[in-house]
């Protein structure tokens, strides 16, 4: 079993942009407002409509936060905190008549980065890397028993068996991926990700359908979703050596 992650301090859930001006509304904004802005946005900029990944990646990452109730709440409490601070820092910068505090103040923003970067991937990649494993290293050998006879019911059984379980890995999965933005020095690596997620839970919705009417479509696009999402995952892995670099 795996362990839970380990919370991470209230600032580390600043977002990289703030999640009301990437969705074009205002911090009084209802759910409801908030939600149809997030859909109309994603709508309009989503890959297939020509649109680009680093703003589906942003309308995202603002939607995990606002979109959560919980988490909007600690967002706008920590957001009028930081309003504070940075008034009160930029008026003692301006009275110094130096860059010595803007040059420090870089830095530690420099080392703060470094220090997110990491806890997302120990705390969001890493988790997230071991459930899609658990969904797509045991796949073919689950399709193997599979085919020794599709319409022998205990076989079927296993099977339906082991996509109820993958499911509730890629519930697990959504909920870490939604738990922390990813940092903005790694949002190609989090676009990547995501879409393995999509790949891997697309995939488990086309074999469900194969197990309903055992039409071979079906099974031939979940496996062929299984096989690209591994060859990401396998990319993913690499990726994270050269981050943590």
């Amino acid at each position: 079993m795996e362990p839970d992650p380990v919370p991470l301090p209230l600032s580390a859930f600043q977002p990289a942009r703030d999640p009301y001006q990437v969705l074009g509304v205002a911090s009084s904004a209802s759910a409801a407002e908030i939600k149809a802005a997030y859909r109309a946005l994603v709508k309009q900029h989503h890959p297939d409509a020509g649109g680009g990944d680093d703003t589906i990646l942003a309308l995202n990452a603002a939607w995990e936060v606002l979109g959560d109730g919980e988490r909007r709440r600690r967002y706008d409490g920590h957001r009028g905190r930081g309003a504070v601070a940075a008034s009160a820092a930029s008026s003692a910068a301006a009275a110094s008549g130096t860059g010595r505090g803007v040059r420090r103040a870089a830095s530690r923003r420099g080392g703060q980065d470094d220090g997110l970067l990491l806890a997302w991937l120990q705390q969001v990649y890493a988790p997230i890397d071991r459930l899609l494993g658990q969904v797509i290293n045991p796949f073919p050998a689950q399709l193997r028993e599979l085919a020794a006879d599709p319409y022998d019911d205990r076989l079927m059984d296993v099977f339906c068996g082991f996509l109820a379980q993958s499911q509730a890995k890629i519930e697990k999965v959504e909920a870490l991926f939604g738990s922390l933005p990813c940092p903005a020095s790694a949002k190609g690596f989090g676009l990547s990700l995501y879409h393995c997620l999509s790949q891997v839970k697309d995939a488990l919705q086309e074999l469900e359908r194969y197990t309903m009417g055992y039409v071979d479509g079906y099974l031939h696009d979940g496996r062929e979703m299984l096989r690209e999402a591994k060859q990401r995952r396998s990319l993913l892995k690499q990726e994270r050596r050269r981050l943590e670099l």
